[in-house]
Parts: structure tokens; sequence; C-alpha cells
């Protein structure tokens, strides 16, 4: 389950209480001098948006069609934009979302959780979106972590007509490494590549390779990302989550399948975080992605082409 942080974070919603919000807007594409302009601008807004954005579910539902880069949600941009950076920052709230009952399902279901993000001196972290990690290497320009989280597997009961027969796939833990980089303040286009290590459940190796970037349009009082991302995984991993044993053949209605390794999906993810005053802020997330390669060609897919949609309402002390 993802649930809650889509939002990018910053210090003060919008300068000091008093101070009214600049909507300050810019023609596409969001590079040169309009971008740093507008970046200086909404510099105070990025901690508490970030900060919401790495907070949804420190479980996860692996695979899920929410891209991997919508939890830190911009944090990369913290170090060009907004260097001066609280000792401790907190984030806590609630989140919904909806999501396919199982990757590939038909049926999607609602679901509720809670939304933590606390960090200590922009370094090591903890939040219900990556779990418990540390930047080991940070630049202006770089960050390179390493998380640990928990994953949700899978449980027949979350569409029992289509898993019967299949067994659950336990809870278990996963390692994380992830990299970013940032093009320029010219162009604050972020680069982010990330791999998971699940240790039991699903098993396997995952990873992402990712861009995204603020959209133009944004302001100390709405601000937005959007990017492309593609999913990876090794063989052990997909024929978990997608392949189909002589066994389970035995025990349900599908066809031995095999799956092998390679690409698993391809996505897109938008990131809206609306601020009320110098704490209060609404996050929205809306993501697609297709299953490819395959995990699209099991006959546990339903639908090749999976969403998600998530909001949170959460209070940021700093």
């Amino acid at each position: 389950m993802h649930t809650g942080n889509h939002f990018p974070r910053r210090r003060l919603i919008s300068g000091d209480p008093g101070v009214p919000a600049w909507n300050l807007r810019i023609s596409p594409p969001l590079c040169g001098d309009g971008a740093v302009l507008l970046l200086k601008i909404l510099a105070p807004c990025l901690l508490a948006a970030i900060m919401i954005c790495g907070a949804r579910g420190a479980s996860a539902q692996t695979p899920s069609p929410t891209q991997e880069w919508q939890y830190p949600g911009g944090i990369e941009l913290e170090k060009l934009f907004a260097p001066q950076v609280p000792r401790w920052q907190a984030v806590l709230g609630l989140a919904g979302t909806t999501q396919p009952a199982y990757s590939g399902a038909s049926q999607y279901r609602a679901i509720g959780g809670v939304v933590i993000n606390v960090r200590y001196r922009d370094r090591v972290y903890f939040s219900t979106g990556e779990g418990l990690g540390v930047d080991m290497l940070q630049g202006k320009k770089y960050r390179v972590s390493l998380s640990v989280g928990l994953d949700l597997g899978r449980s027949m009961s979350a569409d029992y007509p289509r898993l019967h027969g299949l067994g659950d796939i336990p809870r278990a833990p996963f390692f994380k490494l992830s990299g970013s980089y940032v093009i320029s303040k010219r162009a604050p286009v972020i680069l982010r590549a990330d791999i998971r290590k699940i240790v039991g459940g699903f098993g396997g190796l995952v990873g992402d390779v990712e861009v995204y970037s603020p959209l133009p349009g944004s302001s100390r009082k709405f601000m937005m990302f959007a990017g492309p991302s593609v999913t990876f995984a090794d063989r052990k991993h997909l024929q978990t989550a997608y392949g189909i044993s002589t066994y389970q053949a035995l025990q349900s209605e599908y066809p031995v399948f095999g799956t092998r390794g390679g690409l698993e999906a391809a996505g897109f993810g938008f990131s809206a975080t609306r601020f009320f005053n110098a704490h209060l802020l609404v996050n929205m997330g809306i993501s697609a992605s297709e299953l490819l390669g395959s995990a699209g060609a099991s006959p546990l897919v339903q639908r090749r082409v999976q969403g998600s949609f998530v909001v949170s309402v959460a209070y940021s002390w700093y």
C-alpha cells in the first residue's frame, strides 16, 4: 500500500504568513533565467512540500502504478534553492489512495493511512513512503541514499476470484539504494535511479530509471511536479508477481506461465501540493503505468494499463 506523501517540502509556505502568495507563471519549457527566478521564489515552499511527498507509506505495495520519484518528490532541489534546512523537520497527516487490488487487476480498492515524515539535518529520515534511511553522499546537485522499508506483499483476499489457488505473498523487508542528480539551476530537471532488494515475499531485484521536474504554473501556494519512469525487475521477482507454477496451475484456473527478467513497466506521474498557511497543506498525486514484457503477457493481468490516485492532508513542524 502506498498512502500519503506526494508533497514537496518547504520551511515556509508563502514566506511569512502575512505575506500574500505570488502567482508567478512562466511559459514552458521550465529552463533558463525564468526557471531560476521561479525556483528562487518557490524555495521557501520546497521544504514542506517535499516532506509530504516523502511521507507516503513505509509499507508499500509492490508492484504499484505509483512512480518511485513521487515519494522523495523534489527533495533533490533543496540544496540548490533552500540550503538553510532546519535541524528537525516533521510532517503528520492522513491519506487515502485508490489503486488496483493487485498488479494487473481490473478491480480497484480504496485504502486509508497515516502520513509520517521526520528528517534530521536533512540526512537521516523516516517516512511512510521511503522507510528508514540515510543520505550517504550529498551535494548541491546530487544525493545518494540507502533505506529499508516494508513491502506489503499480496493477499488472495485482495481479489479472491482471481487469486484463489495462488497462495499469499507475505510481507517482507526491502533495501533500497537510490541516487539523483539535478542538471542545473537553469534547467532544474531531476534524473533519478534506484534499485531495491526484497528479502522474502516477492523477492528479487527491482529498479527504476526516472526523469521529473517542477512544472510551469507553480506558485508559492501551489506546486506541481511531473515526469516519466521505467521499471525493470529480475526473473525471480517477475515470476513471483506474475508467473504461474505447476502447483499453482493445479490449484487455480490458470495455465503454467513462466516469466523472464527485464522491462516490467513504463509510467508517468503527476503530483500537486496546495499550501493554506505556514503549516497546513494538501497533496494530490495521480500516476499511470503500463505493464510490459512478460509481466504484461501474464494470464493474471486483466488490464495492462494501471492507475492510482492519492490525496493527503498534513501538518508540518520545523
